[in-house]
């Protein structure tokens, strides 16, 4: 496959510089140019269209063959995952319809209206029905597509306060992520960037006099629990950020000097994630290959690296720095009583200051 793309490459770069060498000797002023197109040059031509469009579809086909599977639209692990993955399957498939129909008539036309001597296409100076109909269709779908996508982001943002979200920071920085539990009373403690103090671990900057800081709980690996709502608060301590949890379809800015939030409630734990087949099908080949990096890279001993091992991740999707690819966080989904477990097995906030 990396052979025949390759090849299209080399092939398409030659297409390229033959047609800028053709059009840099049209241009030439004041020289005889005998480069008239003929009727044989515009058959040629439209036979051409024709052709191209044929390889548009051709490599459309083969593309959804070999990578049409949309892995992360079959592993959805969030509540509202089902939504979104049905906003975007309804959007690829009308710009499928809309480019396939599009470009037919588009390289169509090209070869049918092709010049001919003697041959004059019908030509329309103004026509009112064809111009409602191109502009009525799109309206209506589009304002329909952007109805229901506002409605399911009202439905994932709007977080009811009566289902007691577990409350979580999320803290942004070059190039790595923090957490910070809430704690017992399930209210974050204040915090700012002027506060951190590195000699005593306050890495996060949180209010060291705030009463509702004291049983907060810093972490560098983010615990869910199964089927309960979270709600993540994000901060950046010095650029743009964003975080990135592609397998529960949540995605929100980090912006330096404010707060902002998402939720959504975890319904698949990362056991049961490890033990969907088609995951491990999927993640076997990528981990296969990060293994042999790591081998090759770090001399890694082989010990400890499973290549099927599947694990939640936080991201961060906007290009931070030269370090940005790397920066990532392990979730981990489980039942609520190993949450709970695990949660008490973490030092609080008070108790973590030298």
């Amino acid at each position: 496959m990396t052979a025949l793309l390759t090849i299209l490459l080399v092939t398409f770069v030659a297409v390229a510089i033959w047609q800028l060498i053709k059009i840099f000797d049209l241009a030439q002023v004041g020289e005889s140019n005998s480069a008239v197109a003929t009727d044989k040059d515009n058959k040629i031509n439209g036979y051409l269209m024709l052709a191209f469009l044929a390889f548009i579809y051709i490599i459309t086909i083969v593309c959804i063959w070999y990578l049409g599977d949309l892995p992360l639209l079959s592993n959805s692990a969030s509540e509202h995952g089902p939504d979104i993955d049905n906003l975007m399957i309804i959007s690829l498939v009308i710009i499928f319809i809309v480019q396939t129909f599009t470009q037919f008539l588009l390289h169509y036309f090209a070869y049918k209206y092709k010049g001919e001597k003697g041959k004059k296409a019908l030509f329309y100076a103004d026509n009112n029905t064809l111009e409602a109909i191109w502009t009525g269709i799109p309206v209506v779908v589009l304002a329909g597509l952007i109805i229901y996508g506002l409605f399911t982001w009202n439905d994932i943002m709007n977080v009811d306060k009566e289902e007691d979200p577990l409350v979580v920071e999320l803290y942004a920085q070059q190039f790595n992520w923090k957490a910070r539990y809430a704690g017992s009373d399930n209210v974050l403690g204040k915090a700012n960037v002027r506060l951190i103090d590195l000699d005593k671990a306050n890495i996060l900057g949180v209010d060291e006099d705030d009463p509702n800081a004291q049983d907060d709980v810093v972490v560098t690996e983010l615990h869910l629990p199964k089927g309960r709502p979270v709600l993540f608060k994000m901060r950046s301590q010095d650029v743009l950020h964003s975080a990135y949890m592609p397998h529960f379809r949540a995605q929100m800015n980090c912006v330096p000097g404010m707060v902002t939030q998402f939720a959504f409630t975890p319904t698949v734990t990362t056991a049961e994630m490890r033990q969907n087949p088609d995951m491990q099908d999927k993640v076997k080949n990528i981990n296969n290959i990060r293994v042999e990096k790591s081998k090759a890279l770090m001399a890694e001993d082989e010990e400890g690296l499973d290549p099927y091992e599947f694990d939640y991740l936080l991201l961060c999707n906007k290009i931070c720095g030269k370090s940005h690819y790397n920066m990532q966080m392990k979730i981990v989904v489980e039942t609520e009583e190993e949450f709970n477990a695990w949660m008490s097995e973490q030092k609080t906030f008070a108790n973590s200051l030298n």
